[in-house]
Order: C-alpha cells, then structure tokens, then sequence
C-alpha cells in the first residue's frame, strides 16, 4: 500500500515532451531521495475496468529548473552583483525534473502511453515486480541490493538465464585495480554454490592467470562491517568460504616444485600436479606447433601418427613395434621411419616419400614434436602416466582451481584448449559427474582481443559461448576493455556486468546505446556497486554488494607466504606428508636416496592415486631403480620387439 511517505512526485507530459510507452517525465521536490537509478512506482489517476494502471520505472535522467527565461533576468534581479545581499523580492519555485524509463506494466496489454499519475518510491515488493523477479520464485542467485537511501531491496538473477538452458553466459567489465572483476565472480560462485539447484549438480573451472588471484577460494574473509553482514542477511546468504576446492598447477623445470603460489605448508592438503604425457596432449597439438609450418601436408601426417601410432597395438606395417606411449617411444619410432627412409633412397634414387607422405613434411613434424617437451617442460612429461583432473568424478558443489599465472603462453593455450574440450567432450558423454560447469577465464583482452588472430584459445572460447549451453558449459569471463574483446564472444553473453569505467572505453561504439548519465556515473563508481544487465531487465540496474566471503589475494599473500623450492629429497617428504602426517621425513628420503627422480615422481603419482593408507609402504613396492620404458629396443626386429612388449607387459 502507498504512503504518504513513498509520495515523492507526480508524472508531468507537455506537448514537447509528451509520455509514450516506453518513457515518461515526472517533477519533485528539491528534499526528493530520487536520484539516477532510482526505481518508481506510478499509479494512474484514471480507473480502466476496475483497475488503476500500475507502471514501475527507472530514473535515467534529470534536470533542474526554475521560471526564469534566461540567466540575464537572475543577473539583473540580483542587482548586478552576485555578493550582493539584497534579497529577491518573490522567491522563485525551483523542481527537480526526471526522465525515466519503463520497467513494466501492470497490465502489460494493451501497451499504452505512461498515464498521468502520482509517483512512489518503490518498495522490495516494487522492485521484486518491476524486475520481473517475481516470474522465478524458484530459480534465483542473490547478486546484490538495490539500494536507495534507507531502502535495500534484494536484486536476483535468474539461473535459467545465467547458467542455462534459457541463456547463458556472464561478462564482466571495470578498469583494473579495484578488485570489483575478481569479487564480484567469487561473490556470484557463491551465490550459486549456496542457492543452485541440480538435479545431477554443478562443478566451477577456474584459471588462475594472475598471481595470488584465486589461491585462497578456501580460506574465510577478515572481518566484515556491520553493513556488510546485513547485506548478507539480506540476501539469505551465509558467509563462509568455499569448502570443496582443488588446487592443480605444472611442475617448474626441475620437475618436482610446483609453478604455484599457493606452496605454504599450510596451503598444500589440496594441491595437485597438472602433468600431460603424450597421449593427452597428441589431440591438441597444433596448439603448440608454429601454424605457419603445419600445413595440411603435415597435418595429415600427424593424423596417421594419431591412427595408427599413438597408444595403439603394435602395427608392423607403420614400424609400430611398441606401443608408442612417451616421447621416447616416439623418438625411437621416428629413427626407424627415418632408417627405412634413407634405405628406400639408397635404393631408390629419388625417393622422397613414406606412406605416401614427404620426406620434408616428417622431418618438420619430427622437429615440432621433439622439442615440445622442452619448450612445456613441467606441463608435458616423458611419463606414460598423467597427473590430471578428476575426469568422470567431477563433485557437485567442486571448485577447480587451475593456476596457470607462472607458465608461459604457449603452456596457458593448451592447459585452456585441453581442459575446456575434455569438458565438453565429458559433458557430450554425460561421463562428467555433473551436467554443469562454470568455467572462469579472466583478461579476455589477452586471450579473446578483436583485434589478433585466430588462436586455438579464441576459438574454443567462441566454442563456449556459441554452443556450451546446450551442453552444461557456462563461461565466466571478464576483461578491463569489452570494447576489444571479440564481439561474438560477449554478444552471446547473457548477462553484463559493468564496474568503474574509463570515458575513454565508454565512448567506444558498443555503449551508444548507454544513457549518458549511466556512463557518467560508471566512471566514479564506488567499490562493491555495479552496473547489471539481464534478460529479465530490460533497462540497467545499478546494484551494491558485499565483500566476497573469501580471502583477498593481498591478505592471503601476506598470512601464507609462498615457500621457496624445496631440494628433490625435501620436496619429496614434504610430499608424502601432504599424504600422511605420520610419516617421518628420513623414512621417505631413505626410500628416495639413490632412486632416478623421474621413477620417483612415476611411483609417488601412482601412490597418491591408488593408494589409501599406508603411502610410503605402497611407494617402496611399486618402485622400479630401472624403468623399464628406458630400456625399450629402438630395433625395429619382430623378435627383439615382441620380447620387450612381454617384458612391459608383465613388469
């Protein structure tokens, strides 16, 4: 019910500004608490079929005026002198004049011009109305408050929309430095890790590709204000950490210390090596050789390898006489590629072909796949076995932290393009163990910019945001200048999120259709206030929140300090503690002393996969002091090579 209190104006339309549909104009007074942004209510005057129209709005301009025709007659009344203290003889009326636009209509048929009426400032009832939140009772994400003075309605997105199937997608633009991007993501994950609804459930990829950024998704946030903590009570919304997080980072070069940050004894309980062999990597390969050397000569060839080499039965016909599992494999499969080469030429003068393959085109692949190893070292190993995600256990509620801050480019590009097609490959097998999953990606302006080629990365990005809905992928990104980002990526996004801007990205094409008191007031927005567009929004929204219920990367930094490497024998028990806290630091470097590293990382891998207690006891059965894969024959003979695969076999 309105009050004499919500009064606040009354709507106004002249033969110059009439009210349509779509707009309308109201005055108040100069003590009004109407402001850019504030959301109304109008109640028409007239009485249609019983019923007053009701139609809710939003301010998106103002002005503010007296009588007077001209500054000259103010000057003149003031006696020349603005310091003049002579008094005006009549005081003249001075009204706030605002421009707003309409939310909805009530009823929405027929659509009809804005009546006359008297204007309200709305109530949680009218903005839960006017956002058309009241449509999803049982779909809603708290995002926020819409606040206006001492009013403080809850704002919802609807998941529908947000995750999907309806639409999807979230984007997020502000200029860098006020931690709005990165908190407001976290504060949505929070969101939907606290109120989402699935029958199957819901997993969270995230990659880290800033420093401390997303390293303390697990530990709980300093202490809130007092208005903080309302806000949160609000919203219906506990403020707690996340409590199902992993953590999965490359070795460095030395193989053994992680590439991460998060290295503090008391952070690594949940930290995990992100390893590739040659397997995992051969699908997504062109990533990381020179697009101008792979043509479609070589890109047949690799190919055939894939067919018929890789992890497959051994095949004389292609010189398979192993399987092919590691790069040494591989290596020891080219040599003899190469020796029939080179005897077809000695005998065949001229001969530049293998399968029907050039003789250049192998060497130049032979050349790109040999070197990949060194050029990922840590990301990509010579072992057979992978340290990878949990494909196929995916946990409802999981967060999948994947830091990829310290790795170089070319590294990023496949541990992104891996990753996000593994995931839709699981999601299109339905092998996941969720049907949905929100992956967060941040500085698209790196990875996805308008302006650079076509890179593996943006094309899987495009694959997302074109077609992950159908699938249950979701993406999360964010960016300081959408304006250079490819403009297929955040169209498809359906829901826009805006924190403080630069003019100078407000002025770019893609915010023309922008109220300029909107973009105004986005360049001194405050911390912790954004700017949200939804579909059920059909105007922007500016909305306040409170400080994500985790801990800022800067207070992390400081309250968990990264470790330094960590010698291989002290790295190792610092390893097998992470495992078991009982086990004594001489036992593990005395199963460890004179043992090759990459058999010990080999046999550590396999015992923190398989094995549930009792780790060090499984390490010292399980470990070989001469893998066998070393000691592969690179002769191609029947005899010699059946003898090894036996050996392989029962080893």
């Amino acid at each position: 019910m309105n009050t004499v209190s919500d009064l606040v104006g009354r709507v106004v339309a002249t033969e110059k500004f009439p009210n349509t549909a779509q707009s309308f104009s109201f005055w108040t007074n100069l003590d009004s608490p109407v402001g850019i942004g504030t959301i109304v209510r109008i109640e028409g005057d007239k009485v249609y079929n019983d019923k007053r129209r009701i139609i809710y709005g939003i301010v998106t301009d103002g002005i503010s005026y007296t009588d007077l025709d001209s500054p000259l007659n103010d000057y003149i009344s003031s006696d020349y002198d603005p310091m003049s203290s002579q008094a005006a003889q009549t005081e003249r009326p001075e009204i706030r004049y605002y421009t707003a636009s309409v939310l909805k209509m009530e009823p929405e048929e027929p659509i009809q011009p804005v009546p006359i009426g008297n204007v309200y400032l709305a109530t949680d009832k009218c903005v839960e109305k006017s956002l058309r939140m009241d449509s999803y009772p049982n779909s809603q994400l708290p995002i926020g408050l819409y606040i206006n003075g001492d009013s403080k309605s809850p704002v919802y997105l609807d998941s529908k929309f947000l995750l999907g199937p309806e639409a999807a997608h979230l984007n997020v633009t502000g200029v860098s430095g006020l931690a709005t991007k990165t908190s407001i993501i976290e504060f949505l994950l929070s969101s939907i890790m606290q109120k989402y609804k699935s029958e199957k459930g819901v997993a969270t990829v995230l990659f880290n590709v800033k420093g401390y950024d997303l390293l303390f998704l697990d530990q709980p946030v300093g202490i809130l204000s007092k208005d903080e903590l309302e806000m949160y009570d609000k919203l219906g919304m506990k403020v707690e950490p996340f409590k199902n997080v992993k953590y999965y980072a490359p070795y460095k070069e030395d193989g053994f210390n992680l590439n991460t940050h998060r290295t503090n004894e008391h952070l690594t309980h949940n930290v995990y090596p992100l390893s590739w062999g040659l397997e995992e990597i051969f699908d997504h390969v062109q990533v990381l050789l020179n697009k101008d050397d792979i043509d479609s000569k070589a890109d047949a060839f690799l190919s055939m390898i894939k067919e018929n080499v890789i992890n497959k039965k051994p095949n004389p016909n292609y010189l398979a006489f192993n399987p092919v599992k590691n790069f040494t494999d591989l290596e020891h499969w080219f040599q003899r590629v190469f020796e029939e080469i080179e005897g077809q030429e000695q005998g065949s003068e001229g001969k530049t072909q293998w399968k029907s393959h050039a003789t250049a085109t192998i060497r130049k692949v032979y050349n790109r796949l040999m070197n990949i190893k060194t050029r990922c070292k840590g990301l990509v190993t010579n072992n057979s076995e992978s340290n990878d995600l949990p494909w196929e256990d995916f946990e409802d509620k999981g967060m999948y932290v994947v830091d990829v801050a310290n790795i170089l480019p070319l590294a990023q590009d496949l541990v992104f393009t891996r990753i996000v097609e593994e995931l839709k490959k699981r999601l299109e097998e339905k092998s996941l163990g969720v049907d949905k999953v929100i992956v967060f990606v941040d500085e698209l302006n790196k990875y996805a910019s308008s302006d650079s080629g076509n890179s593996y990365l943006k094309q899987t990005l495009l694959e997302i945001s074109e077609r992950g809905r159908y699938l249950g992928l979701v993406l999360f990104s964010a960016q300081q200048f959408k304006s250079q980002v490819h403009k297929r990526i955040v169209g498809n996004c359906g829901t826009s999120i805006y924190g403080r801007m630069d003019m100078d990205e407000l002025a770019q094409q893609g915010y023309s259709v922008m109220p300029s008191t909107i973009k105004a007031e986005l360049t001194v927005l405050e911390k912790g206030k954004l700017l949200i567009r939804h579909p059920h929004f059909n105007q922007y929204i500016f909305v306040k929140f409170p400080r994500p219920p985790v801990m800022t990367s800067q207070d992390g930094a400081e309250k968990f300090p990264s470790s330094k490497d960590l010698p291989f024998e002290e790295a190792m028990v610092r390893w097998f503690k992470r495992l078991d806290q009982s086990i004594k630091a001489n036992d593990v470097k005395d199963a460890v002393y004179g043992m090759d590293q990459d058999e010990v990382i080999r046999a550590l891998n396999e015992t923190e996969r398989k094995c549930r207690e009792n780790h060090l006891t499984y390490f010292k059965k399980i470990r070989k002091t001469n893998p066998v894969r070393e000691s592969f024959s690179v002769s191609h003979s029947p005899a010699v090579a059946s003898t090894s695969i036996d050996d392989w076999i029962t080893d």
